[in-house]
């Protein structure tokens, strides 16, 4: 062996139970009673969690939005990633008018390569759907990419795919076992609404709260109801991803009942903040899309994340500094949508889920492991801690009390929507493919070191 972690207890998706655990060239070898050392390195894990990485699926890394680029770019938002226990990151390869979407994940990879810090993935994103695509879909499928964005908003900036490309992705997908994810506003209602509302005397009144009276829940709403109707009559798996709306949860949940295969992510500042963070007056800094809702969507959201109406949280991380951010100079519609969120995932989960009696350990690591890993393909190479897979390993003290700071983060942002939140419970050890890689929340791998995740068709049931 060349790690041995001992004398803590492990948590899956499926139970908790005392155990060491065996690490030899980046796979978990033996998990049994007692291991014996035999020159191993060994990690005291007394008093600890031992859980499998965390991945986030759902991460915007050196993104051009806005006409700036976000702040973490695939270094250091990996490296991030790291000192928050998350193991395995997924991002998108947006395609560009008249660009092959074979073409848009080889020039994303390309960024990514040699700058990874954990291991990591990629989303196709359709935007330019062709008689083509459906056969680079299924090619991409064949080297590791299964799941596919599609944005249902931003018809302005030419990166909207209108129902009828939806409905042939969904139909595509079908036939091979992949997942189409979608960003689900409403975008005819929700132009006219934000045309409604950009007007000096209501930006004058209401600031960056114009932001919330622009898109009510209806928007989202429609949304994802139009979302599945498509689902259900392709036979397509549909992932609604940064679910913000209790009425979304409803939506899936009566979905569920029907029997279609669709799912749905919520994010941490859906759970954890609520609109009136717009009303202050740095309001435009939390401006994401779709936006922070009310107390009563995030308590919907909770019971979702319980219940099974919702599948995972991830962050929708897309970080932007104050600097970026006060581009919108008093004009909500020039905000670059977007917060930092990878690397404070999993103690906000713990802290305000598990902490707070809303969700169970198990849960959570179903949540933000082993969903995941099931829904993108990943299962059981990441998101379980089962012999000769991936050693994707998080140790994880439910003791340690942090007073949340951006000073003290990672991350490249300048500021923090959780800043002085208090958290009960943080990764200790962040272990990927058997190398240590983060310890106390700093940073302490090898750039590059993250691989590309082939990933697998197919739907591993939930």
């Amino acid at each position: 062996m060349d790690i041995i972690i001992k004398n803590g207890t492990i948590v899956t998706g499926e139970g908790t139970f005392k155990a060491d655990i065996g690490i030899e060239k980046e796979k978990i070898a033996a998990i049994a009673n007692r291991i014996d050392a035999d020159g191993a390195k060994v990690i005291d894990a007394t008093g600890k969690l031992v859980m499998p990485g965390a991945i986030d699926v759902h991460v915007h890394f050196q993104l051009p939005f806005c006409g700036t680029v976000s702040a973490d770019d695939f270094e250091n938002g990996t490296k991030a990633a790291a000192c928050g226990g998350v193991t395995s990151i997924i991002d998108f390869a947006i395609q560009k008018k008249g660009q092959s979407l074979l073409d848009a994940v080889s020039a994303r990879k390309a960024e990514a390569d040699g700058k990874v810090c954990v291991d990591y993935s990629l989303h196709a994103v359709p935007t330019d759907w062709n008689p083509n695509t459906p056969g680079e879909m299924e090619k991409l499928a064949s080297e590791g990419i299964t799941s596919f964005k599609m944005f249902m908003i931003y018809a302005k900036e030419g990166m909207i795919s209108d129902d009828d490309a939806l409905f042939s992705a969904l139909e595509t997908v079908s036939h091979f076992g992949g997942i189409v994810g979608v960003h689900a506003e409403s975008v005819r209602v929700l132009d006219l609404l934000i045309a409604r509302y950009h007007n000096e005397a209501d930006m004058k009144q209401y600031g960056a709260y114009c932001h919330v009276l622009s898109r009510p829940n209806f928007i989202e709403a429609e949304a994802i109801s139009r979302a599945v109707t498509w689902s259900e009559a392709t036979g397509g798996k549909l992932y609604i991803v940064h679910m913000s709306t209790g009425e979304g949860a409803n939506i899936i949940s009566n979905a569920h009942k029907r029997g279609i295969k669709v799912f749905a992510e919520t994010c941490p500042q859906y759970l954890l903040l609520n609109d009136s963070v717009f009303k202050q007056p740095n309001g435009h800094l939390y401006a994401t899309c779709p936006q922070i809702k009310k107390n009563e969507d995030s308590e919907r959201l909770w019971d979702g994340l319980a219940s099974g109406d919702v599948s995972t949280i991830a962050t929708d991380t897309c970080t932007f500094d104050t600097k970026q951010k006060a581009m919108w100079d008093g004009d909500f519609t020039k905000i670059p949508f977007g917060l930092p969120g990878v690397e404070t995932l999993l103690p906000l989960a713990y802290t305000y889920g598990v902490g707070q009696g809303k969700i169970t350990l198990q849960r959570l690591v179903q949540l933000v492991s082993t969903n995941p890993a099931k829904l993108m393909g990943m299962y059981p190479q990441k998101g379980s801690l089962s012999v000769n897979t991936d050693a994707d390993i998080v140790i994880f003290d439910p003791n340690r009390e942090v007073k949340l700071s951006y000073k003290d983060l990672q991350t490249n942002c300048d500021w923090s929507p959780y800043e002085g939140f208090q958290l009960r419970g943080y990764p200790s050890l962040t272990i990927c493919r058997g190398k240590v890689v983060a310890e106390n929340g700093k940073f302490c791998g090898k750039i590059g070191f993250g691989k590309f995740i082939k990933r697998v068709s197919g739907f591993n049931e939930l």
